[in-house]
């Protein structure tokens, strides 16, 4: 559970040697790669950490960009106590024991401790809640370390005690040179075994590795095992990895991010960033069924009835999918959102909608008008049910003059369409009854 993560990675005799992963880790804040915007010179976390004030802090940020490794850094530069603690192997008990630890530390000698959470999402909240009393005492500077949006993952109040600071993934340029380090270290890297690697192969496992360094040298590590006499180029990485995994996680924040990269693609009517972020989706085995709601979803409230075909289409994709199914079902989505994306674009039906909820649920319900009411009875009849109604289809433009909203609202527009698409229609032909009904 507990224990410094400083100890030796030199093995046992006679031990299997550490993963490269874990040998290749930066030793101190220089050596960290792709982070510049927290620690170069000069910027305040790496001051803080330099003048051995670390604030308790959130590290944010995709798989394999240096999250743990930052907090093994700062441990190596600050004066404090370290222990190390993971949400996933770890419950409330061990949370009681660190904090005694932590208490007993700082009476005993005066040195704060630095309490590292690797996936502090993962702790409910009332396991969250159990560190607040040692941060606001001072007794633990905090470090946790998470995947997902601490917005949504981590307690307000924890929250608002910590410094959030996201890092970024590595782009296929850094994690190349990561992969360069490793080959050419004769210490911690592969060194000693002389390989041969070129600069598109590496790369290639750049690529493949989606911005996640561990991943990158795994795949190093694997390709050092197999490779023989060849070298690791292009084809070779080729072999080596048939397919990239892609980074998604149906239940995480990715999975909304794509989504709302899609959704916003066809709102700004573009076909191709609409398709892409559709395959994205897709080919990291999204269920397609939801993809085809929020399509629907779009029909409505950003197309409408600028193409009210826009609808039919989207439902019509869901139907494909369930009829068909994956992956065959692709195309019929991809059909709809390329023509999503270039339909005529309005909003005014989801303003209408939402217009109308507020208006019915903020203001007084007024009774339906007694013109608008069916009278089936005698007794309805004699309470004037349906009197004054004027039937549309015995006028001569088939447009009655008569006030369908209750008094309250007479003459209020919930419904504006747009000039675009269909609507310039529809636009054209409210315009057209409004005059007919204010004829005498």
């Amino acid at each position: 559970m507990t224990g410094s993560l400083f100890e030796s990675d030199r093995p046992d005799e006679g031990s299997a040697p550490s993963p490269l992963a874990e040998r290749m880790r930066p030793q101190s804040l220089d050596d960290i790669v792709g982070q510049r915007h927290l620690l170069d010179p000069g910027k305040p976390l790496r001051t803080a950490i330099e003048r051995d004030q670390p604030p308790s802090m959130i590290l944010w940020g995709p798989p394999g960009v240096g999250k743990t490794t930052l907090a093994r850094v700062i441990a190596a530069v600050t004066r404090a106590h370290f222990i190390a603690f993971s949400a996933v192997l770890s419950g409330i008990r061990e949370i009681r024991e660190v904090m005694a630890e932590a208490e007993q530390a700082r009476r005993r000698s005066g040195r704060r401790t630095i309490l590292f959470i690797d996936e502090i999402h993962r702790f409910n909240r009332a396991q969250q809640d159990a560190f607040l009393p040692r941060v606001e005492s001072g007794d633990i500077v905090l470090i946790g370390a998470t995947t997902e949006n601490p917005s949504f993952e981590v307690n307000s109040a924890l929250l608002s005690r910590s410094k959030v600071y996201v890092l970024q993934p590595l782009d296929v340029a850094a994690i190349a040179g990561i992969l360069r380090r490793a080959i050419e270290d004769p210490e911690r890297g592969l060194g000693l075994q002389h390989l041969s690697a070129t600069d598109e192969g590496l790369a290639a496992i750049g690529k493949y590795a989606n911005g996640d360094a561990r991943v990158a040298l795994n795949v190093l590590e694997l390709a050092a095992e197999t490779v023989g006499d060849r070298t690791i180029d292009l084809a070779f990485v080729a072999d080596l990895a048939q397919s990239r995994a892609l980074l998604y996680d149906k239940s995480g924040e990715e999975h909304y991010n794509l989504m709302s990269a899609l959704h916003k693609s066809m709102r700004n009517s573009d076909p191709d960033a609409s398709v892409y972020w559709l395959a994205r989706m897709l080919e990291a085995g999204e269920d397609p069924l939801y993809v085809a709601r929020r399509l629907v979803r779009f029909a409505s409230e950003d197309v409408g009835n600028a193409d009210p075909q826009a609808l039919a289409i989207a439902v019509a994709a869901k139907e494909a999918v369930h009829f068909i199914g994956m992956p065959e079902g692709n195309t019929a989505l991809a059909q709809a959102a390329i023509y999503l994306a270039t339909a005529p674009k309005s909003n005014a039906v989801y303003r209408a909608y939402g217009a109308a909820s507020e208006a019915a649920a903020q203001e007084v319900a007024e009774p339906v008008p007694l013109h608008l009411r069916n009278a089936p009875t005698r007794l309805m009849k004699q309470l004037d049910y349906g009197k004054n109604y004027r039937y549309a289809h015995d006028e001569a433009e088939g447009v009655a003059d008569m006030d369908c909203l209750p008094p309250a609202h007479h003459g209020r527009q919930f419904y504006t369409p747009t000039d675009r698409g269909f609507e310039q229609e529809i636009r054209r032909r409210l315009r057209d009854w409004q005059e007919r009904r204010q004829k005498p």
